[in-house]
């Protein structure tokens, strides 16, 4: 699992090398030579002597080029950022978790919704069209069987839906096709 390569302070590699979730290959570059730059050991001339400040600072070096690693390159950064997203809706609280047949399908002509009522009286909503923006394509058979074609396998992927009025959350939980 990538997040198990963030320290156990929760930073992630975006905070380690400095630069923002949505920053483009550019800037995570640029953000990886300043930090390397301020984690190197022969950059700081450090002496060889073993202390606990060395190691520190050599965990830092190593923490920036697994960042670098992982967000320098396209399928692993967008793998990493799926399981980030998923770990922080983890630790969301969540009134329900509901898959997408549990949900009610509303159709105008090509356009569809996925609506799920709240217990407030409102409804928790999604659209194909948002789901496949963060990565979730859907696939709708003519049976009008849904299901996710994500790129995590055939494990199930989450997305956390707010209610239309109150505070409420459920977590979508979308299967994988194999």
């Amino acid at each position: 699992m990538l997040l198990d390569s963030c320290n156990l302070t929760g930073t992630t590699h975006y905070q380690i090398l400095s630069v923002k979730e949505d920053a483009n290959y550019d800037e995570i570059r640029a953000g990886y030579k300043a930090a390397i730059l301020n984690s190197h050991p022969d950059k700081l001339h450090m002496n060889t002597k073993e202390s606990q400040l060395d190691h520190e600072l050599q965990e830092r070096f190593l923490s920036v080029q697994k960042a670098w690693e992982v967000l320098s390159d396209p399928t692993s950064r967008a793998n990493y950022d799926m399981e980030l997203q998923s770990s922080r809706q983890k630790l969301e609280a969540v009134a329900d978790e509901v898959t997408l047949e549990e949900m009610t399908i509303e159709t105008i002509g090509d356009a569809q919704e996925f609506f799920y009522q709240c217990r407030c009286g409102d409804y928790f909503s999604v659209t194909p069209s948002e789901l496949d923006e963060i990565g979730l394509p859907l696939n709708i058979n003519i049976n009008g069987d849904v299901a996710s074609q994500s790129a995590t396998g055939l494990q199930p992927a989450a997305v956390l839906l707010p209610c239309g009025s109150c505070s409420l959350k459920i977590r979508l939980i979308l299967h994988s096709v194999p």
